[in-house]
């Protein structure tokens, strides 16, 4: 098992050093090693990990899909390593975390409270935007995000996966009526997100025949999933939200689903940060927030 591990570690940090040559000088080894290593590990695995060049490599999709299962494994191995350690210590200290707007005010927020009710010495600052923190040019601990970072050099790990519903108020749908197929948003006022300068106004749906794509327009465009959830509710049009922002809503009758024979894509939150030995307060965090999403995501999954 520990040279299993072991290999796992080398494969990860063969990754983020992006070649051999670069991972031999992190480890204090030869591009000869690393090699020897990770053809043993394709042979071992009866796969090939990599496509190698003269100077680089890229990661074949069995490569990608171990790469992605590595870390989490990783991840947990060195939590547990921790939570082992840390005997009587008492989280404490400053921690600041990232969230978007939307599920940040509505979800995380409510989450941090009974967090610190539980963790009263840990400190928490919570940042909320849609377009993102940096880890390091604005101090950020863990950053909630819904795409996945570039930078392979962090720590990733998928939080929450929800689906995306069309919703509007019942004022609108009173004053407008509901749509009753994708290609019937053509008749309605869409709110659309904005991100930098492209507009998120091609709308994708499926249902078990066939996959539909509408160019939606309207007269509101927003770059925060907030405003434009609070449009929705007063009624200026329908929106395409992550169902993670709406349960209450939905429940209380604030916001009305429909076409909901028809699916978008998931969506997924993540958890970044960075590749690093974290303190105990970064570590009961991500043990709490675990716990709460994984609850929520079953309570999301009850909701037709």
């Amino acid at each position: 098992m520990a040279d299993e591990i072991s290999d796992l570690r080398l494969f990860a940090a063969i990754v983020a050093a992006g070649n051999l040559s670069a991972a031999a000088r992190a480890l204090d080894s030869s591009p000869a090693a690393m090699s020897r290593r990770l053809t043993a590990l394709e042979a071992r695995l009866g796969v090939h990990l990599v496509v190698r060049t003269s100077r680089q490599f890229d990661l074949t999709e069995e490569g990608s899909l171990l790469h992605e299962r590595c870390l989490q494994i990783l991840s947990d191995i060195d939590e547990a390593e921790a939570e082992a350690s840390l005997g009587g210590a008492v989280p404490k200290g400053k921690l600041r975390i990232g969230a978007p707007n939307d599920i940040g005010r509505r979800q995380i927020a409510p989450l941090i409270s009974r967090f610190t009710d539980l963790y009263p010495a840990i400190q928490v600052h919570l940042a909320l935007s849609d377009a993102g923190g940096d880890l390091i040019d604005d101090g950020i601990d863990i950053a909630l995000r819904v795409n996945l970072p570039p930078d392979t050099s962090v720590v990733v790990r998928k939080v929450l996966s929800s689906k995306r519903v069309l919703c509007a108020s019942p004022e609108y749908i009173e004053k407008h009526g509901s749509p009753a197929t994708p290609e019937e948003l053509l008749k309605h006022n869409c709110i659309c997100l904005v991100r930098g300068r492209r507009v998120f106004d091609s709308w994708v749906f499926h249902n078990d025949k066939r996959r539909i794509e509408v160019r939606v327009k309207g007269n509101l465009t927003t770059t925060s999933g907030e405003v434009m959830h609070d449009w929705a509710l007063a009624g200026k049009g329908i929106a395409l939200k992550a169902l993670w922002d709406v349960p209450e809503d939905l429940a209380s009758g604030r916001l009305v689903s429909f076409l909901t024979d028809h699916w978008s894509n998931e969506i997924e939150l993540f958890a970044i940060y960075a590749n690093r030995e974290i303190p105990v307060r970064m570590r009961v965090f991500m043990d709490f927030l675990a716990a709460e999403l994984k609850m929520l995501q079953l309570r999301l999954q009850n909701i037709k």
